[in-house]
């Protein structure tokens, strides 16, 4: 089952046979890593129609460059090209494409029940986890933006209240807003309880002079590798 079908057909060498079969493979395992990847995950159709096809195209090229050193560093030098020429995408879709690669490398060198094997072992696995919610932070940390008059000291000036409301705050950049009118100060908060949102803006609403307050969650640019 895990032996490669195409061991007898020597190392340079490609079948019809061989080649349908290994292409077909891929094409329903790639389905597999795209369906993995839309599991609770916000997904676009060009990246999904990309991730189906990609163990197809990879497995391809492992089986044409097969035995020859001279290719297959050709072939690594255009991957790599690729690489730079795309945008940086979040943890969850790289980790896609390498899965996506390694089915393919599996079933172009002829191991379909190995690669078949691995597509299941980790999509279970990844499935698992995000059903679970493994890996999320028990404390929600959220960003506060307060903007002040410019004649207003903001040093301290919410202490007492994130004291208070909070179970840690942290200012992280003051900036001019209105052409140096206003300042815009921004925290990361931790609420004590989220009941109690909408009392802290109340209060901080009462210091600021009713200007604009922003609370929600901190972008997800973290999760980007």
């Amino acid at each position: 089952m895990l032996e490669s079908i195409l061991s007898n057909n020597g190392a340079s060498s490609i079948t019809l046979e061989g080649l349908l079969l290994c292409t077909v493979a891929s094409l329903f395992l790639g389905l597999g890593v795209a369906y993995i990847y839309m599991y609770r995950s916000i997904y676009t159709k060009n990246f999904v129609v990309t991730l189906a096809l990609l163990p197809a195209m990879v497995q391809i090229v492992i089986m044409l460059v097969n035995g020859n050193i001279g290719t297959g560093i050709a072939v690594m030098g255009a991957f790599s090209l690729v690489r730079f020429r795309s945008v940086p995408g979040s943890a969850r879709e790289i980790s896609s494409i390498f899965l996506a690669m390694a089915v393919g490398l599996a079933t172009g060198m002829g191991y379909l029940g190995a690669a078949a094997m691995f597509l299941m072992i980790i999509g279970a696995m990844t499935i698992l986890l995000a059903t679970t919610g493994f890996g999320e932070q028990k404390k929600t940390e959220k960003e506060l933006k307060i903007t002040i008059p410019e004649s207003l000291d903001y040093s301290g000036i919410f202490d007492d209240l994130f004291e208070r409301y909070t179970k840690s705050a942290e200012l992280i950049r003051v900036k001019t807003t209105n052409m140096g009118s206003l300042y815009e100060l921004q925290y990361h908060i931790v609420l004590t309880n989220q009941s109690t949102e909408k009392e802290l803006l109340d209060q901080i609403r009462c210091r600021n002079g009713n200007l604009n307050i922003a609370c929600g969650r901190v972008p997800t640019y973290k999760v980007e590798l």
